[in-house]
């Protein structure tokens, strides 16, 4: 799992200690071994289209560091401030820079510009076609976050709790919303996902919001898991898995928490289904694909959150967010493999190796493709299957 960030107090924030276990933390966890892989014979066949080094990875850290796909160009970043560019075609190299910065989060890409969160509590944007710095704007913490863009403002999202709404152009600050933040969170935030003029954030203690791109209004708020418990660690229920806004709903995932369905224009709870996810689920118009924190992964009904299937070979491997791509379905563990299973009823096709470190947030479908990013720095390109 993630690991916890204890804020005391919220003004420390940016030293906080970290625990990669808070079970072992508390001196109470057994060791858990994750499943071993039994021998399986692919069905499908995806094939690694090309691979390239992006540098150092996470550096060996929890980072929200992802490829990102803009028309012709997929650009990623390492946590030590290499940001490349890298041709779809071919994966020729673009551009590259080196920002010297400890990037924690990014890259995203809109309004013309490559942006990234640093642990130093900054924002920085890049020009699309060469890299070019444009700006660096300060925020009040550490970003363990995509930035997103549209409509001439730069959204991010900072461990602290506050949302920030900058000029694309200049990077100075149009408007800040406030939330306080739990003492207890998983290290990470949800990064926004702007739809219609909307920015739609899962925040730490279970709750959802709304607010408008321009100036920051919150839209609606909705309460999608009530924290329970007797200590912080019981009441702890962050939404860190992205928002999926799809088909007029909008699903999101807690940890120790509820997935749910949250409809996009009222802000009302659809349905709930307990479950506790900290990571980023898949979904198409036939369902909700979801890997809990035991690495089981389900695939639900997205009209109602029902079960249609469970596949429990994959618990305690430590799973990626969750992709889908042509009918299948996808996700990464900590030895560097891919697991594929059929969207129908969860069963093993294929499993395929793109390297060796873990894939832990650097998964992405874009135009039936799959980019995936390990946390040592190797991507690849994989592309299912026809027909799968």
């Amino acid at each position: 799992m993630r690991g916890l960030v204890l804020l005391l107090p919220i003004a420390l924030l940016t030293g906080c200690g970290t625990f990669a276990d808070p079970t072992t933390w508390l001196g109470t966890a057994d060791v858990v071994e994750p499943s071993e892989l039994v021998e399986l014979q692919n069905v499908i066949q995806p094939d690694t289209v090309w691979t390239a080094n992006t540098g150092a990875g996470t550096d060996e850290q929890w980072l929200a560091l992802q490829p990102h796909v803009e028309d012709d160009t997929v650009f990623v970043v390492d946590g030590k401030g290499r940001v490349q560019a890298f041709a779809i075609a071919d994966g020729s190299r673009r551009w590259r820079v080196d920002l010297d910065a400890p990037v924690s989060g990014g890259p995203g890409v809109g309004e013309g510009l490559v942006l990234l969160g640093t642990s130093d509590a900054e924002v920085i944007a890049l020009a699309v076609e060469s890299g070019e710095e444009r700006w660096r704007a300060r925020v009040s913490s550490e970003v363990l976050s995509v930035p997103a863009a549209a409509e001439g403002v730069v959204i991010v999202h900072t461990v602290d709790g506050k949302l920030f709404g900058l000029e694309a152009t200049t990077g100075n600050e149009r408007w800040r919303y406030e939330r306080e933040v739990p003492v207890l969170t998983l290290r990470g935030n949800g990064s926004p996902v702007i739809s219609n003029g909307l920015a739609y954030v899962g925040m730490a203690g279970g709750r959802l919001l709304a607010l408008r791109v321009d100036n920051g209004g919150l839209i609606w708020e909705a309460n999608v898991s009530v924290p329970a418990g007797r200590s912080e660690l019981e009441r702890l229920a962050d939404i860190d898995g992205d928002p999926i806004v799809f088909g007029g709903g909008v699903f999101v995932a807690t940890y120790q928490g509820e997935v749910a369905a949250i409809e996009e224009r009222s802000g009302q709870v659809a349905w709930r289904r307990k479950m506790s996810v900290y990571s980023r689920m898949g979904a198409d118009r036939q369902g909700l694909y979801v890997s809990d924190e035991d690495g089981v992964v389900w695939g639900l009904d997205i009209r109602n959150g029902n079960a249609r299937w469970s596949q429990e070979a994959l618990k305690y491997r430590k799973l990626s967010s969750v992709a889908v791509v042509d009918g299948l379905v996808v996700v990464g563990d900590f030895e560097g493999y891919l697991h594929w299973l059929d969207r129908e009823d969860g069963s093993m096709l294929a499993r395929t190796r793109v390297g060796r470190d873990p894939i832990t947030t650097g998964i992405q479908v874009v135009d039936g493709m799959l980019y995936v990013q390990g946390d040592g720095g190797a991507l690849a390109v994989v592309r299912p299957p026809a027909g799968g």
